[in-house]
């Protein structure tokens, strides 16, 4: 069990986040979500997260000079990443959480349980705003 949050988990977490999600892809596209309900949630959530895990593997050793941590470089690469590919109103709010766990955590020296709480809340704030 990890006592903190680091870059590898941040990859780690991406990854069986973007299986699981291909694994229920289908379920999700057959809920036919409001407000546009198409049938295709899943496959957009899937298309964002594959988006969000492509730039967080091309350009993980490169830090920033703005004194994020390397989590929350990771955690910006993978939130840009789902920006840019984001697909259908699904992949632009899993965009949005993303950026909001980012922002919260970029610069958090470390994190443990309470950061990573508010840190789901704050993504959760964002997502509705």
């Amino acid at each position: 069990m990890l006592d903190t949050l680091d870059a590898a988990a941040v990859r780690r977490w991406c990854a069986s986040g973007l299986a699981a999600l291909q694994r229920h892809q289908g379920e999700i596209d057959d809920l036919n979500v409001y407000p546009v309900p198409d049938g295709d949630t899943g496959t957009n959530l899937v298309l964002t997260l594959t988006s969000a895990q492509q730039a967080l593997a091309m350009d993980l050793d490169t830090l920033p000079e703005d004194g994020h941590t390397p989590h929350g470089h990771a955690l910006r690469l993978m939130a840009r990443g789902a920006l840019l590919g984001a697909r259908g109103n699904s992949g632009v709010i899993l965009s949005q959480i993303l950026r909001g766990f980012a922002d919260a955590l970029a610069a958090a020296p470390a994190v443990r349980g309470r950061q990573l709480a508010a840190a789901l809340r704050d993504a959760a704030t964002a997502a509705y705003a």
